[in-house]
């Protein structure tokens, strides 16, 4: 009983706190307090949030290497700006219809490419990926290659941050589910799994499809954002963004994915005057990264790992210190 009043608490706890972000953001962007650069910022760290953890449980969580959520976050935000622009419909069906296409789109790739490992994954993936790209280049219908413009806003504060909220707990009780569990052993040994009665297929595809779904959303977010869209937006460079903010946030880590994203967002900014030094910077981020935290910044563990390097610093120099004086 005792345990279940703690849980309770700890579930108010939490609710407070989201609620009370939503309203002090809320009030901060209404009243003009964040100036419009960093308003579009947040939007923008937002939207990579729910990227960068939805891949995360495909290449994290399931061990699977794809590089083709620019695809899907192209897939997403073409369909909601169809369905908003051309057909007049409201957000909500824009959003239904980038999961639904992109869900599909995801079961249609991976059960053939799923079948394949590694490299051979993420070429397979990025070749999608470029498809979706030189399909929506020749589509007139859409803009082809200038793009859809006049796409109504309606992405607001609301929208974002409850998209983000709920992406982030549905995934997390995804993977503390028994399925989640099931793409964990697939990560760790995917041998051992199907052997202990794990149908790996299934789950590999079952995750791919979830990450799909949750990117289309994100893609849907974008393009009712920024009013204007064009394939060009969805390129290799985007998957490998989206990428990075994995890697550098820590490969299995759902609070590692959001600080990746937060941070590399920063830095994007900050290169605001300097975008074709941004890829190099990031080859320097990551390289000390892989040097020093091979895991990420928070690792698997998430602030527990981050907490356990601190003290493991902090006694390497007690160490060193103490030989010095000896």
């Amino acid at each position: 009983m005792k345990s279940l009043e703690m849980l309770n608490k700890k579930n108010i706890i939490k609710v407070v706190i989201i609620l009370l972000l939503y309203i002090l953001g809320k009030i901060m962007l209404e009243q003009g307090i964040i100036p419009p650069h960093i308003e579009s910022n947040i939007y923008i760290i937002g939207i990579n949030i729910i990227l960068a953890v939805s891949l995360n449980l495909i290449n994290g969580f399931t061990g699977q290497f794809s590089l083709g959520h620019a695809g899907f976050m192209a897939l997403g935000a073409y369909a909601s700006a169809v369905v908003t622009s051309l057909y007049g419909k409201d957000f909500i069906f824009g959003i239904l219809a980038a999961a639904v296409i992109t869900a599909i789109a995801g079961l249609i790739i991976g059960i053939p490419s799923l079948r394949l490992k590694g490299d051979y994954l993420a070429i397979a993936t990025l070749g999608f990926a470029e498809i979706i790209k030189v399909l929506l280049e020749n589509y007139e219908k859409v803009g082809g290659a200038a793009g859809m413009n006049d796409i109504p806003f309606y992405t607001t504060w609301t929208w974002l941050y409850f998209v983000v909220v709920a992406t982030i707990i549905l995934i997390n009780n995804f993977i503390r589910s028994y399925q989640g569990r099931a793409c964990i052993a697939i990560r760790e040994d995917e041998i051992a799994a199907e052997a202990m009665g794990v149908n790996t297929t299934y789950y590999k595809v079952m995750a791919f499809v979830i990450g799909a779904a949750f990117a289309g959303i994100a893609g849907a977010l974008y393009a009712n954002y920024m009013y204007y869209i064009k394939p060009s937006d969805f390129g290799f460079m985007k998957s490998i963004d989206i990428l990075v903010m994995v890697v550098f946030g820590g490969i299995g880590s759902i609070s590692g994915s959001v600080v990746g994203a937060i941070v590399l967002a920063v830095v994007s900014a900050l290169l605001q005057d300097a975008m074709e030094y941004r890829m190099l910077i990031y080859a320097v981020i990551l390289m000390i990264i892989m040097l020093y935290r091979p895991q990420g910044i928070l690792g698997q563990n998430g602030l527990k790992s981050i907490k356990k390097w601190i003290k493991k610093l902090l006694r390497k120099e007690e160490t060193a210190d103490a030989s010095a004086n000896s």
